[in-house]
């Protein structure tokens, strides 16, 4: 019996179609769930913002163990290169080879011509494969491509190296017999695919991507793509199902657990139908420190520097030398105090010890109304240098229209990783304190603020993490 490859690519393809998109922390968290239903392989989109893309890949490698991270690369090597420095961590790194096929598409999205293409992808799979055991060559619109090139360019993926090779249906006009005709005449005519596992990802345009993946299992195709949301291609728990009830009568294998399939592809359709316009900043959601799916974090002052360091990268903090030490003196001052330390302090001390800059942005005033029968609104005034600038916005609730009208004053939605708010002091005139996570290109800049005000607390943290990517971007 024959084991199946499941490869998702939920994060992927997400948002192709409608424009919606994932923030940052929901692709980590898509990727844990799809990691716990051992999947073959998660895969991510390309390199195309270097800083955030690249952390990205890294976070997502470290935080899978079991399935394959699957990141494609671009036409050289430079991009070749960049994309393994990035993979490299995974415990089960697969470079993916991803090239139009068709005529079309050749001179739409990549002005070239089949054998200068032939000889790029070539050259590109050795050089993946020079880095990396587990190479994927994807053809893509296959289906529609001239009969005699494909074969060619499969051969040619084949014989440089590529250890899986994939036909992908992107028009999705094929019926599910014709599929697995168009499989077995390829594996026929390419002897070159004869000891490589071949592969298949079908367009759900017809709406029969399902059962053009059971038919291309019977006709000998060894990996399947999937999505467990709908993306347009063929749906993970539908497929896992069918697998898991034929899969004796196929001789095939499937490694997913169904028996979590239902609650995780809940979860992960939680994660995927929220809007995505950036009309709040608490659109994205924001996370329980505390209970976000890791174990505990617990400091003392017996932690070392290394130790303290790795505490506030594990909650996706990238530190320099410098703001490291300032955030190791401030635990251990903390720690003598308190005895041990959980993320939400080193939240605190990491907003007010680290990654300080001037403040470009100062908040002149702020008048908010609430009530429980009208819409909240606010009117802030921030200086920036010589200039005061004023955004008035409604939002869900006063610290939405807060921040709302901050970004209204900036011109930038930044996503909102996450929103903490404590008392820090006892009585009717009780200090509050606020810690704003923003994430601004992959990274992320924490900002504190402390008022009798939680409302005005809530808005000098956000202009703290606002000034510390104002001042970065200007110094860069």
């Amino acid at each position: 019996m024959n084991d199946i490859r499941i490869s998702d690519a939920t994060i992927r393809r997400f948002g192709r179609e409608d424009g919606a998109a994932l923030s940052f922390r929901e692709k980590i968290e898509l990727a844990k769930l799809l990691d716990r239903l051992e999947v073959s392989a998660v895969e991510l989109d390309r390199i195309r913002t270097p800083r955030a893309d690249a952390l990205l890949i890294k976070s997502v490698a470290a935080a899978v163990g079991g399935s394959a991270v699957a990141v494609p690369v671009g036409l050289s090597e430079e991009s070749v290169r960049e994309t393994w420095e990035a993979l490299r961590g995974a415990a089960h790194p697969r470079l993916q080879v991803i090239a139009p096929v068709s005529a079309v598409q050749m001179e739409y999205l990549l002005r070239s011509k089949p054998d200068a293409l032939l000889a790029r992808i070539a050259d590109t799979v050795r050089a993946c494969r020079a880095l990396c055991a587990d190479v994927e060559f994807a053809a893509d619109d296959a289906t529609r491509a001239d009969g005699a090139f494909l074969r060619r360019i499969l051969a040619a993926a084949a014989e440089a190296g590529a250890s899986a090779v994939t036909v992908c249906d992107a028009a999705g006009t094929l019926l599910p017999g014709e599929l697995a005709a168009f499989l077995t005449a390829l594996r026929a005519e390419v002897p070159a695919l004869a000891g490589v596992p071949l592969g298949v990802e079908c367009s759900d345009a017809l709406s029969l991507a399902d059962a053009g993946a059971v038919a291309a299992v019977e006709a000998g195709v060894r990996e399947i793509k999937v999505s467990a949301w709908p993306t347009g291609c063929a749906h993970l728990d539908r497929l896992a199902g069918i697998l898991a009830a034929r899969g004796e009568t196929l001789g095939v294998r499937c490694p997913v657990r169904t028996a979590e399939l239902g609650r995780v592809t809940e979860q992960i359709a939680a994660l995927c139908r929220r809007g995505r316009a950036g009309s709040t900043p608490f659109e994205d959601g924001v996370r329980d420190a505390e209970a976000d799916g890791t174990e505990p974090l617990t400091l003392t002052g017996r932690d070392d520097r290394a130790a303290v360091r790795r505490a506030a990268e594990k909650l996706g903090y990238d530190l320099t030398d410098e703001d490291a030490d300032r955030v190791f003196e401030s635990v251990r001052a903390a720690a003598a105090r308190k005895g041990t330390l959980g993320a939400r302090e080193l939240d605190a001390i990491v907003a007010s010890a680290a990654m300080q800059a001037p403040p470009l942005y100062r908040l002149e005033s702020y008048v908010i109304n609430a009530g429980n029968i009208i819409d909240a609104s606010a009117q802030i005034r921030l200086r920036r240098r010589d200039r005061v600038l004023q955004g008035v916005s409604v939002g869900d609730g006063p610290v939405d229209a807060a921040f709302l009208a901050v970004e209204q004053i900036t011109g930038r939605h930044y996503e909102l990783d996450d929103f903490q708010i404590r008392a820090i002091t006892e009585g009717r005139e009780a200090m509050g304190q606020t810690v704003v996570r923003l994430r601004a290109g992959g990274k992320l800049y924490a900002g504190c603020g402390t008022s009798t005000d939680v409302i005005g607390a809530s808005i000098l943290a956000y202009v703290s993490a606002l000034n510390k990517i104002a001042w970065e971007e200007e110094e860069t």
